[in-house]
């Protein structure tokens, strides 16, 4: 029995959303702000094994609480409009475990299909809820009566109400729902009303907590270095407290008992010879007397109390090579890296959480749900791939009718780098038509399963090889190759300077392989900005055919009649054009074109564009084949000058040339096998004071970019919040 998935509707940024469960470990991603840690405390709010987390009204989406203001108190039905917050939880059980989800069964006809039940924070009695906010109204309205004041007496909104009377007036309310009954998305049908259980003051919560346990490992731990002064404990104080539920008891071991009787019986001889004077002394003062006991000092040892006071945890070091028979070498655990600690801490942690499943022999749930929260924190990339890759194999081996699922929300890309994709749910963050700021929840084993092979293993290989922080980037940047990926930052930082305020990630994939990516940043419905080079080649000759269906195109200028592009990523993915004249003629819709839904595109290309060249007093509209070709033709002053010859691209007696002779020499010698393209790049950028300009097709993706995440420019952001407007 396991956890299939479950759905959340009006918690947080989770407005509508489901979110699948792997049998064994899922791993939530995505940038900050996207609902990963909401959808962690929700389990915590409604399912936690210790005192539930009490709701607040700002644990509603936003755009409910438009809908508790605009509740008509006098004529609306509180029970149905009155927003609530759903959590559905569905199950794959077994049959060996179909005795425990008895009461969840919509009919005696099951037939394999997932268990759900259904945990709604709703109003507790509508009508009550009105007439409590009606009379804190009132109230509140008369004690303003016949004053002109500016004070405003609570409440004044519904909203404002139940900011301090949620818990009186919500509970939980727990639900049997029948999978038949929604849709392949685990969405009710209209018109299904789920049973009704209960609530948690009823007792109803204890259906669902026969079936999971549910434990978490926040990621701010209290675990310290030796020499902080901060509030913390150290890892023996922790372990003493495993040791305490889990580890094994001494009453049947009779060889630790002997030798724990044994030492007690050795030190209470060393007590007697030294307080026996002292304690002989005290006859002198009347002391103890007839009717008063004596006093002996006698130790007494438990297991327990060793290993808090007298056992504490150290480090072995091996003794030196050549040292014959010399011991090794111990240190405190405080000498030890805070890393190294906070790793055993984790892992003593998930023991802990383990035992406390397994004891609990008489009403222990089939499910043991184990969340933790950033295990980076503290820990560096080894250690991370470590815990993520041997964290499940640490557990005792899983026993017939039990299951340990784990959850892991990470901003790490070394745990992406381990986990490969099927695992991950990317919370992805999108904004609904009337304006909402929401997440989605994209589940890519589904991408896994529908990707074809070759582009998947190119994929996951990538991935591992450069970039996993693609999952937690605000967008990604797909560029050409090196000098893209230096200048790029230069660029954005001198000429679209608000996209410096997010998260970019530039991932180096050339022309031929940037369209491998296409289907996977769709499927994240990440903005994407993909600059790639026009790459024209003359049209092959298809009249001499060789070994690959037909001669191989040489390089042309992009000038030249007929040309087409040899670029993959144009041809096959944005705008799907091979003919240069068409690509130059392309508009802003075919490099970004619209989703299925009718949306605007989250997707665009950039490449070489036509732009005014000017060299001495000559003007020319022209455009480059390359980034390099590009920005020579845009900076031909400061390339053709004396303090440009380090960027490699002087031409000889240029000021005697015309730009179509100054291009077509800059054409060969950027595809010359003796230009250095990063030497090229580094060039400018040690031009630190240098003005120069960036190729327009560059300047204008990144600006498409910038609208796309919506940022403002400082100047702009200023004069807003100085209006009283807001940073919208």
């Amino acid at each position: 029995m396991q956890v299939k998935c479950f759905r959340v509707e009006n918690f947080r940024r989770l407005k509508s959303a489901r979110v699948d469960l792997e049998q064994e470990r899922t791993i939530f991603v995505g940038a900050n702000n996207s609902g990963k840690t909401s959808a962690t405390h929700l389990f915590q709010m409604f399912l936690s094994q210790k005192p539930r987390a009490p709701f607040q009204i700002y644990d509603f989406t936003s755009d409910c609480w438009g809908l508790f203001d605009s509740f008509d108190v006098e004529d609306g039905d509180p029970n149905v409009e009155l927003p609530r917050i759903t959590f559905d939880l569905w199950f794959d059980v077994d049959e060996d475990n179909l005795h425990r989800v008895l009461e969840l069964l919509p009919s005696l006809d099951w037939e394999g299909e997932p268990v759900g039940v259904r945990m709604e924070y709703a109003p507790r009695d509508g009508a009550t809820l009105v007439a409590n906010y009606m009379e804190a109204r009132e109230k509140a309205k008369a004690a303003t009566d016949g004053f002109e004041t500016s004070y405003k007496p609570w409440p004044q909104s519904m909203v404002e109400y139940l900011g301090k009377r949620l818990q009186q007036e919500y509970e939980i309310k727990y639900y049997a729902l029948d999978a038949n009954e929604c849709d392949d998305q685990f969405v009710l049908k209209e018109g299904y009303e789920p049973f009704f259980l209960g609530t948690h003051t009823t007792g109803a919560s204890s259906i669902v907590d026969s079936l999971i346990r549910v434990d978490f490992l926040n990621a701010q731990r209290h675990l310290h270095d030796g020499d902080s002064q901060r509030r913390g404990e150290d890892l023996s104080k922790r372990l003493s407290r495993f040791y305490e539920r889990n580890l094994q008891k001494l009453d049947s071991d009779l060889d630790a008992l002997g030798a724990i009787a044994e030492s007690e019986e050795r030190l209470n001889e060393h007590f007697a010879n030294v307080f026996g004077p002292t304690l002989a002394r005290l006859s002198d003062v009347g002391y103890p007397g007839i009717a008063n006991p004596g006093l002996v000092v006698k130790a007494s040892f438990d297991a327990h109390g060793l290993l808090s006071t007298s056992a504490k945890v150290h480090y072995s070091l091996p003794a030196p090579v050549g040292a014959g028979g010399a011991v090794d070498q111990m240190l405190p655990d405080r000498y030890n890296g805070l890393g190294f600690k906070n790793l055993i801490y984790m892992v003593v942690e998930v023991l802990d959480f383990h035992q406390a499943w397994v004891e609990a022999e008489i009403s222990r749930p089939p499910i043991h749900l184990v969340m933790i929260e950033e295990p980076e924190a503290h820990l560096h990339a080894q250690l991370q791939q470590v815990f993520i890759r041997k964290i499940l194999e640490i557990l005792p081996a899983p026993e017939a009718d039990f299951q340990t699922q784990l959850v892991v929300t990470t901003h790490s890309p070394h745990l992406i780098y381990e986990s490969g994709f099927k695992p991950i749910r990317y919370f992805s963050r999108s904004v609904a038509p009337n304006g909402l700021h929401c997440s989605d929840v994209r589940n890519l084993s589904v991408f896994y399963d529908e990707e074809e092979l070759t582009t998947l293993k190119f994929l996951q290989q990538y991935m591992k090889l450069t970039h996993c922080d693609l999952f937690f980037a605000d967008a990604a940047v797909l560029v050409e190759g090196n000098v893209e990926r230096l200048l790029l930052p230069l660029v954005i930082e001198r000429f679209v300077p608000e996209l410096r305020s997010c998260h970019l990630t530039i991932l180096e994939v050339g022309g031929a392989f940037a369209y491998k990516f296409a289907k996977l940043v769709e499927f994240l419905n990440m903005p994407t900005l993909v600059i790639t080079d026009l790459d024209s080649v003359e049209a092959p000759d298809t009249t001499a055919v060789g070994d690959d269906g037909y001669k191989r195109a040489a390089s042309c200028a992009v000038d030249t009649p007929g040309a087409i592009t040899s670029n993959e990523t144009l041809k096959q993915w944005l705008p799907k054009l091979e003919k240069i004249a068409e690509l130059l003629d392309a508009g802003v819709d075919q490099k970004a074109p619209l989703q299925s839904n009718g949306s605007a595109g989250l997707i665009r290309v950039a490449y070489q564009t036509e732009e005014m060249v000017s060299w001495q007093t000559a003007h020319e509209v022209r455009a480059g084949r390359t980034l390099e070709e590009a920005f020579a033709l845009q900076n031909l002053d400061w390339t053709q000058s004396v303090d440009g010859k380090d960027l490699g691209l002087s031409v000889r007696k240029a000021p005697e040339l015309t730009i179509a002779e100054l291009h077509e020499k800059l054409f060969k010698r950027v595809k010359g096998s003796y230009f250095d393209k990063t030497a090229f790049a580094l060039g400018v950028i040690a031009a630190a004071d240098q003005a120069w300009r960036s190729p327009a097709y560059i300047t204008e993706g990144l600006e498409w970019l910038r609208e796309q995440l919506k940022l403002v420019a400082p100047e702009e952001l200023t004069k807003r919040l100085a209006e009283g407007a807001g940073p919208e």
